[in-house]
This record gives C-alpha cells, structure tokens and sequence, in this order.
C-alpha cells in the first residue's frame, strides 16, 4: 500500500470532512493565465455538488464565464500529522435563481435548514435579504475528482 493511500480519505470522510468546514477556497483562471484564488463560504447538496453565493459583478463571476473550469480546496492543520483537506476539480454554473441564491446565503452562513417551510418566514427572510440576494448568482460545482489527505492516519509517523 503506497503512503497516497494510507492518507487517502473514505467519502464518508470527505463528506464529514467538508460539512464540518465553513470556508473553502475556488481557484478560478484569471484572464491573464494566472490562477485566482479567493476564500468562500459554502454548502453542499445532498447529492454532491458544492454551492456558494458571489456578486454578479466579481472577478470569479467573469473567469468562470470564460472558462468554467475550477478548483476546490478545503485545507485545516497546523502541524504536520494534523494535516488533513480535499481538493475537488470539476466545471462551474452560473445560476441565476433568486430563492436559490437566498438558500445558499443561508445554508453557507450556518443556517443548516435553509429557508424555514413556513411561507411567512421564508416570506420574510427573502425580504430582508433582498437588497443583497438580488445582486448575486449562485456558482455551484458538481465534483468530477477528488483528492483528499488526512496525514493522522499515519499514526505520527512520517
């Protein structure tokens, strides 16, 4: 068994891995050929794919309508046997749904549930987030590779 493997997550872990992050970092390709790294808050669908809320305007915006392809990473330690994180490649849309960008801005926020089943709160809540909700787009990615590394794994050996 090579060390890749060792340190390699299960997708249960990855999953648990990536629900108990808040941030990660999309690296688009900026117009000049160089990557464009920027920190998100995130959540993720039942079914996989990661969803985060941007302003339309962004430089993320404008890559991802050049060039839909991306890079996730979701990274946490400080020492070396602590190291764990998950890369994820696939290709980006770019959603322009009003309730589902305020979902995200929930979901990514920490509000697990999303928009309460209540019409009158749900009502109110898209309300309040209007002003904001309205300027932005949804950018969700469906994972096409995943690599991941959890270096506890190896027992504090190196």
């Amino acid at each position: 068994m090579s060390r890749r493997d060792l340190i390699r997550m299960t997708d249960e872990e990855v999953s648990r891995y990536l629900d108990e992050n808040k941030t990660l970092t999309i690296v688009s390709n900026g117009p000049d050929g160089h990557p464009h790294p920027m920190p998100m808050w995130f959540t993720r669908d039942d079914d996989g794919p990661i969803r985060m809320g941007t302003y339309r305007t962004s430089q993320k915006i404008k890559n991802i309508q050049r060039d839909p392809k991306v890079t996730l990473l979701c990274e946490s330690g400080t020492e070396y046997a602590e190291l764990r994180g998950v890369v994820i490649y696939g290709h980006a849309e770019i959603l322009d749904d009003y309730d589902l960008v305020v979902d995200t801005m929930l979901r990514a926020s920490g509000q697990a549930d999303g928009l309460p089943e209540d019409a009158g709160q749900a009502d109110a809540i898209r309300e309040a987030m209007r002003g904001t909700a309205s300027k932005r787009y949804v950018i969700r990615i469906r994972p096409e590779r995943v690599v991941s590394w959890d270096h506890s794994k190896l027992g504090g050996t190196y």
